[in-house]
Order: C-alpha cells, then structure tokens, then sequence
C-alpha cells in the first residue's frame, strides 16, 4: 500500500497530521460550547431515532455507533480534503510533475539524510558512478581533474583560458534531477562546418555562466540550481595546468591526449605547473567527507590527475573519512596494458606517496567471450580482481558483480552504488554509530536500488 509512505519514520509528517486532528477536535469542542450543547442535542436526538426506530437498540449502544462513525466520517473527510489541497498546490507549484508527493518528500528526505560524500576523478567512469550515487545521498561532490587538452574542451581552454569544461559537464549531467531532453541539449555536439564544429552545448554553457559569474566555481554553483543538481561539481584546481608524464624509457611527454598516444609505460605523472592551486571548495569537500571515492576512471589521467594536485592530495590523507577506490574492469591502452587491480591500487600508492586507502572495490564478474574479443581488437582486456595481493596491502578487498548488461564492459551505476551504500551504512553503523532513523533510511534506499537492479 503505497500511502503507508506517509506513515514512514523520519517524513515529519506524522506529527502535523496529529496536530491537525487535534485542532479539528478543538473546533469541534468550541463550536459544542458556542451553541451550548442545543444544536449537537439536536442532531443527537435526530439521528437517534432513526437508528431506535430502525434497530431498536438500546440508548448507549447507539451513542458508541454514533460516534464511531461520526469519527470515520471526519477522517475520510480531513484525508480527501488534505489529498485535494496537495494536488491543488502541486498542480500550481510543480504542474506537469507525475511523481506522487509523498514520493517527492521520502525521496528528498532519504537524500538529504545520506552520506557525505567526495567523489574524485574525471572522464566517464565518474560520471557513471554519479548516476548511481544521486541515489544514495544528495550531499555528493564531484572533484575533477582540469588536465583535458582536446576536442572542444581543448579548444575553450585555448581561446578562453578556462579550465576545460568537459569532464565537469558530465559530471553536472550525471548528478542533476533533469529531463532527458535536458540532457540531450548539454550533450549535443554542432556538426555544421562552422567555427562552432565540434563543440558541445553543455561546455559552452558552462563557459557562459563562468565568464556571467566571473569564475568557474560561482558559474558551476550558478548552473547546479539551474540544472537542481543534487550535490555540488568542482574543478580539482582552477589554474591553467597541463598533465606532464615521465615514461620508463625516461621521456617527459607533456598534455593529456599526448600522454595517451605514447603508447609507452608511465613511470610517474606530473602537472606544469609543478604546484597548482587547488581549489578550496574541493578542499573543504573532502575534509567534510564521511567517504571519500576515487575512480572509476582512466587510472593516471583522470583519479591520478587530481590527487596529485597538493592540495587535493594532502586534504585526502588527512580527512578522516572512509576511503575508496573504484577499480577499472577494463584495462586502458597507452595507460594502464598488463594492469590487474593490484597494479592499480599499487600505482595510486605510489603517487601519493602513503598508503591510505581502506577500500577497494574489484569486479568479480566475467564479460562475454564476445565482448572480449572485441576489446582485446583495442588492446583492452579485463582487470584481474587480485583480491588476495590487494589485502597484503593491508587493504580490505569487496569483490561484487558490477558489469552492465549492454555491449560496453562498464560498470552499472545501480549496481555500483548499492555496493557502495551498503558498505559506507555498514562502517557507520558499527564503527561511527548511526541513528535508527538514518538506518531506516539506509535500508529502503538499498531496497530502492535492488527494485531498479531487478527492473533493468
């Protein structure tokens, strides 16, 4: 029975409603009073004979009937009324809105409820793992890599000067509430052999409403209440930096898309600067954390690429909250060939210079043969799980079934984010202590996310 919703512990609703029909009770008490009992007499006397001629029953078993169903009477009436008020209203606030109200306020109230939580990266990985995440908490923050030097972000950071807007979009786009003509719009790429070839809508917008607001961080807070985004989107640092790799041959190749078409073995990644500036409301994200969540994502040019910007860096070994990685379930030529989840985990290790990961989230479920073959055409392949050589670490390994059911080996972001869920309200719940309501909450949204998991 859906409007049990109401009924749900922590809505705040069932107080008013008891407050109501208290005040309905104090109406009804004034009103006897005012006509001093006569006009109640009345009624009373009325109906009473009726029901006596009817029934012939005795005097107070009448009265006792009587005002049982002068009770259901009065509650089938305050719920109409209360169901057309909220209707009236929803049809004027929000018209066009099919979602049931009571959906609306659970869904707000589970969001608002959920985990803080920091999620750090670039490219679609991460905004696969926003989709999911938008699910769980609406206290998500997407901290992203500025190292993107092509196509028509590349081009924006070139005429502009701004931090290329690419991978930001899609993290926006991934995390709001939004049509999804919406998104068809921010994603849509000019083709007219024009100047404006090749570039995206969204990154335009996005270049809009950061030379409106006159930098990045108030135009990506301007277009979060646009888009009602349910969370926030940062830039891992706002200066103009370039990602600069020294490869094992010991060659220095410099800017992103370079560092990819090597197709040699990085040793080490680096910015040009040397010591960008990151940014602050990234910082204050990740201190603010209950977890924080590294990939998924092109291992060195998207979770590397911010966490070795200082800032960004040492905010992440001193938060402390729970700390994830995300493993790839695919390799990435000219980045990560011959990478199991060990060399991974081992790699980010080594870039920041300290062990501090607590988590780290491995696929234990096998592509098609099909979908092998057609990866390996690329030189991809599947990234071995390497639970046992991950826990030497001293890092606890979570192996689950993460694949998505189409032709691209990704993760699912339903399934990815009830992996995650359950595994941040199990560490708040016996290692930071939770309050019932929060778990309460915790559990419908895993059931939520398995209803979606199932209907996929």
């Amino acid at each position: 029975m859906n409007w049990v919703k109401w009924l749900y512990p922590g809505m705040n609703l069932k107080r008013w409603l008891f407050f109501f029909a208290l005040g309905v009770i104090f109406v009804g008490i004034g009103v006897t009073l005012f006509f001093n009992y006569q006009f109640v007499g009345f009624i009373e006397a009325v109906v009473f004979n009726l029901m006596y001629s009817a029934t012939g029953a005795h005097y107070q078993t009448i009265v006792s009937l009587m005002g049982i169903i002068a009770v259901i009477v009065g509650v089938m009436c305050m719920t109409f009324a209360t169901r057309k008020i909220i209707k009236t209203i929803m049809d004027s606030v929000m018209p066009g809105e099919k979602e049931p109200l009571r959906e609306l306020i659970f869904t707000q109230r589970k969001l608002n409820k959920g985990p803080i939580v920091a999620v750090i990266g670039g490219g679609t990985g991460l905004s696969v793992l926003l989709r999911g995440i938008k699910h769980i908490t609406g206290n998500c923050t997407a901290v992203v890599t500025t190292g993107d030097d092509g196509g028509s972000s590349g081009r924006l950071r070139k005429e502009m000067g701004m931090v290329p807007p690419g991978d930001m979009r899609n993290c926006l786009i991934a995390l709001a509430d939004t049509e999804p003509l919406m998104e068809k719009v921010l994603q849509y790429r000019f083709k007219t052999n024009t100047s404006m070839e090749g570039h995206n809508l969204g990154n335009l917008f996005i270049a809009a409403m950061t030379d409106i607001e006159g930098n990045i961080e108030d135009g990506l807070t301007a277009i979060c209440d646009i888009l009602k985004v349910r969370g926030h989107v940062w830039p891992s640092s706002s200066d103009d930096l370039q990602l600069k790799a020294e490869m094992e041959d010991g060659s220095v190749v410099v800017g992103e898309s370079s560092i990819t078409d090597s197709k040699k073995r990085i040793k080490r990644l680096m910015t040009e600067p040397e010591n960008p500036k990151a940014s602050q409301s990234a910082v204050n994200a990740i201190m603010k954390a209950d977890a924080i969540i590294l990939g998924p994502g092109s291992l060195y040019t998207s979770v590397i690429a911010s966490l070795i910007v200082p800032g960004i860096k040492e905010a992440v070994i001193n938060s402390k909250a729970v700390k994830i990685y995300v493993c790839n379930v695919m390799t990435q030529p000219g980045e990560t060939d011959g990478f199991g989840a060990y060399d991974h985990v081992k790699t980010i290790i080594d870039h920041m210079g300290v062990q501090c990961l607590d988590y780290v989230i491995v696929n234990e479920q096998e592509a098609s043969p099909k979908q092998i073959a057609e990866y390996e055409k690329e030189g991809a392949s599947p990234v071995a799980p390497d639970v046992e050589k991950i826990e030497a670490l001293g890092i606890d390994a979570v192996p689950a079934r993460l694949l998505n059911d189409s032709n691209m080996v990704r993760h699912n972001p339903i399934k990815l984010a009830k992996t995650i869920i359950t595994l941040i309200y199990r560490l708040r719940l016996f290692g930071r202590g939770i309050q019932y309501f929060d778990y309460f909450f915790a559990r419908q949204t895993i059931q939520d996310l398995q209803k979606n998991i199932d209907g996929e």
